[in-house]
């Protein structure tokens, strides 16, 4: 199953105040950047997961929002994002306010070391 095209779309609409959000697939699902910052993850089963840290961990937590978790051959892994709350499918100043604890914690993250090119 492909990412929800329509959420994607939803999310675009509601973050153009914040940046341009862009979309690259990923395992059935969609990585969301805005302005190049990943910010968020559409499933393959069409739920919105938002990026986290530690530093959000606790903001999270205290709205209830599980950590995204995966089977891998028996092992269940999990990743730095957190589901959405509820309120982000309709409301899009609720969709903005957690999208950009999403964009705080991927301006946060290490940036991943670029490959030097051969002279």
């Amino acid at each position: 199953m492909a990412a929800d095209q329509g959420l994607i779309d939803w999310v675009a609409e509601a973050m153009e105040p914040v940046g341009t959000v862009t979309k690259r697939a990923m395992m059935g699902g969609a990585t969301l950047y805005c302005d190049g910052t990943i910010f968020a993850i559409v499933s393959h089963d069409g739920a919105l997961w938002f990026k986290a840290d530690a530093e959000s961990d606790a903001t999270w937590d205290g709205a209830g929002c599980d950590r995204f978790t995966y089977d891998m051959n028996g092992k269940i892994g999990s990743m730095n994002y957190r589901r959405a709350p509820d309120d982000v499918y309709d409301d899009p100043d609720e969709l903005r306010r957690w999208a950009v604890l999403g964009l705080d914690a991927g301006h946060r993250a290490p940036k991943k070391a670029t490959a030097r090119k051969k002279r």
